[in-house]
């Protein structure tokens, strides 16, 4: 098991690819801390968790909300003692074209997707840093490499989170502590949920591959790039798209 013994928090737990990586963690020994706004809509990650043997909790934790993040890593490390592993994967979508665009729109993803990442990673380094190890893995996009139509804000934030990640690699890196970026495609997640039929199968023929890209797929990286075989990978971010270029 690649994970065994450590723990690990992941942001936006609840569904798609945050559950799908709790239960892949769970999956390699790890101890999953799944987290989201409201501590109940993590229940099925949890029993998946459970059912493959981990050891796993839920916490409400709003990564907008500092005092929320400081809170909840508190309550971890009062239970396990530390966190080695934090997956910054919660995010929302508000999209519009740029001149209709609402300016709650815009602060709305750039709190969640920019800030909340910036707010769980300086709740978790300080005992990482007096551990003299860690991992964060952060959650990127394809759109932050490329932009997208209708996108400014989801594309800013998401293009922030590479800036973060090999800005922070070069920082945290001397104190043990490795900093990926992980940059899905196409991935069918209940973000797509309210997609028309017609506009998925449009977006499938835009990847090599003619498919979308299924949840578990990007959490199979993140088991990598937090495990000690990618011990030598740090400020990367690897794109998990299927050969898609927007």
């Amino acid at each position: 098991m690649k994970l065994q013994g450590k723990v690990a928090l992941i942001t936006g737990a609840a569904r798609g690819i945050g559950a799908a990586t709790a239960l892949r963690f769970a999956q390699e020994g790890a101890a999953v801390v799944a987290c989201d706004v409201h501590e109940d809509a993590v229940r099925h990650t949890l029993d998946g968790c459970r059912g493959a043997g981990a050891t796993a909790i839920g916490l409400a934790a709003d990564v907008t909300d500092r005092a929320s993040m400081g809170q909840a890593v508190d309550a971890i490390l009062a239970r396990f003692g530390r966190i080695d592993i934090l997956v910054n994967n919660a995010g929302i979508t508000r999209d519009a074209r740029f001149e209709k665009m609402t300016e709650a729109q815009f602060d709305a993803v750039i709190d969640v997707n920019l800030k909340g990442v910036f707010n769980a990673a300086q709740a978790v380094v300080p005992g990482m840093i007096e551990r003299g190890s860690g991992v964060i893995l952060n959650a990127s996009s394809v759109v932050g490499l490329y932009g997208n139509f209708g996108q400014t804000n989801y594309v800013a934030a998401k293009s922030g989170v590479i800036g973060f990640t090999r800005t922070w690699c070069r920082e945290l890196g001397p104190k043990g502590i490795r900093v990926n970026a992980v940059a899905p495609g196409f991935i069918q997640t209940p973000m797509l949920d309210s997609v028309p039929d017609s506009v998925l199968t449009r977006m499938s023929e835009q990847v090599p591959l003619r498919r979308l890209g299924q949840p578990e797929e990007v959490a199979h990286l993140y088991a990598f790039l937090a495990s000690d075989e990618a011990s030598y990978i740090n400020g990367a971010v690897i794109e998990v798209t299927g050969g898609l270029r927007i």
